[in-house]
């Protein structure tokens, strides 16, 4: 059993989800605005916050934020309509761990749960691992990849690796590991977009018992942690710029002073650093010392985005479907064409991460031996519609239609495809919506 917050503003569908998963054996929390969540946060201790995206006095970022900024790593799942997937990308960048779109689906709703407790339990909040280390990729672009991690591998140099959010950073970083000297060492991740900045330097350096309120016993940093080994820092750009200071100190003196203390702890560390943003943005923006970034990046691997990798999709996607068989008991051996011409078409802002989630969803939702279009998410198929659409954003009439598209999908998926409540839905009669349906090609 989990206790879970709920944050939706929609009382009905809150209600829905309550009696659903407290049948399910949870204990729910409801709230319906942000600044009563933040009270129930700060106050209570939850396993999980289930946040709609959009509220009445804001958006899930800013409970993401707030929860972050106290220090608090319960796992986030955001629930959002299909417009607004690629916002529920970057929240995962701000450290959500998954997102669910709208309607929910009762057995993805339960799969996303399951898997964001068990990252909890294995104090594993978010992470860029998404099971890809079993298969790498035999296109071009997948060659050069891991031609540069085994040129820089087996040297001490820091390296910076950068890419999209769902890219598989944090399995380079292991990899670098892997082939390096230090291999029989730790390997130590943190993900800075989690620590709030009061406690970074403490979770990095450590602190001797009173150095801050609440510091009851001296604690271990992550640098002692790795010594000799790989010290991973994920989106080091969120680190604040004291944090910075001390740890560009860390790394030219190779010692380290853990608050509140008078000693310094040598240590020998390697550096690998991960960043979905280029760091010399943020430099000349003045949020990134500008002489520590030059000490993190000796070497530079920027991982491409999955809808430049070719052919390798296709054998992602096999890959993913073979391991959601596996962990979930069932037997997809194909993908009818349908399906397979939207999953090779869409996108993929979210890239591994999100085509893993994707096929595991179409796996669940298959309970014979082929995948359908229907067993895949709806925003894909008007993301790839929106793709194909004619005419440019400067084309009024073309935008309109696109528009008017849209809409009338997203209608008709709200009335569950059922059409004349669609056509009133939409103040429109069902002849209307039958001839603009053909129109723009809409099944």
């Amino acid at each position: 059993m989990a206790k879970i917050l709920i944050l939706e503003d929609d009382t009905t569908f809150a209600q829905l989800l309550e009696g659903f998963l407290t049948k399910k054996g949870h204990e729910i929390t409801l709230a319906t605005h942000i600044k009563p969540s933040f009270k129930l946060i700060e106050n209570e201790t939850f396993d999980l916050f289930l946040i709609d995206y959009r509220l009445p006095d804001g958006i899930g970022f800013d409970v993401i934020t707030h929860a972050r900024n106290l220090g608090i790593s319960t796992p986030i799942i955001i629930m959002t309509s299909f417009n607004d997937v690629r916002t529920a990308v970057k929240s995962m960048q701000m450290g959500a761990f998954d997102y669910i779109t709208k309607p929910v689906n009762p057995d993805e709703l339960l799969m996303v749960i399951k898997n964001s407790l068990t990252k909890k339990e294995s104090n594993d909040v978010k992470t860029e691992v998404v099971e890809a280390d079993l298969i790498k990729g035999k296109s071009a672009i997948a060659d050069r990849l891991y031609e540069h991690i085994d040129l820089v591998a087996p040297t001490d140099m820091s390296v910076i690796i950068q890419g999209e959010s769902g890219t598989g950073k944090e399995f380079a970083a292991r990899t670098l590991h892997q082939q390096s000297k230090r291999a029989g060492k730790p390997f130590v991740a943190i993900d800075c977009g989690a620590l709030s900045k009061d406690l970074a330097a403490s979770e990095l350096f450590g602190h001797i018992k009173g150095a801050f309120t609440g510091a009851l016993n001296d604690k271990k940093g992550q640098f002692e942690a790795a010594n000799g080994g790989t010290l991973f820092l994920d989106e080091v750009g969120n680190l604040s710029y004291e944090v910075q200071i001390k740890l560009l100190r860390a790394l030219q003196e190779r010692v380290i002073q853990p608050l509140g203390s008078t000693k310094q702890i040598a240590v020998d560390v390697r550096i690998i650093t991960a960043t979905n943003d280029d760091l010399l943005n943020s430099i000349s923006g003045g949020e990134f010392r500008e002489d520590l970034y030059h000490r993190l990046n000796e070497f530079k691997i920027q991982l491409p985005p999955l809808r430049n990798r070719g052919s390798d999709l296709e054998l992602f996607i096999n890959h993913f479907v073979q391991l959601s068989n596996r962990d979930l008991n069932r037997n997809v051996k194909s993908i009818s064409a349908e399906a397979k011409s939207l999953l090779l078409n869409y996108d993929w802002p979210g890239n591994l991460r999100e085509l893993s989630n994707v096929i595991k969803r179409m796996v669940l939702l298959t309970p014979g031996e082929v995948a359908q279009v229907n067993a895949l998410p709806d925003e894909m198929m008007i993301s790839v519609n929106q793709q194909t659409m004619p005419g440019s954003a400067s084309d009024l009439k073309a935008v309109n239609e696109q528009n008017e598209k849209i809409l009338i999908t997203e209608t008709l998926i709200k009335a569950k495809h059922n059409k004349s409540k669609a056509a009133k839905m939409l103040n429109i009669d069902r002849k209307t919506l039958y001839s603009k349906m053909e129109r723009y090609g809409i099944e």
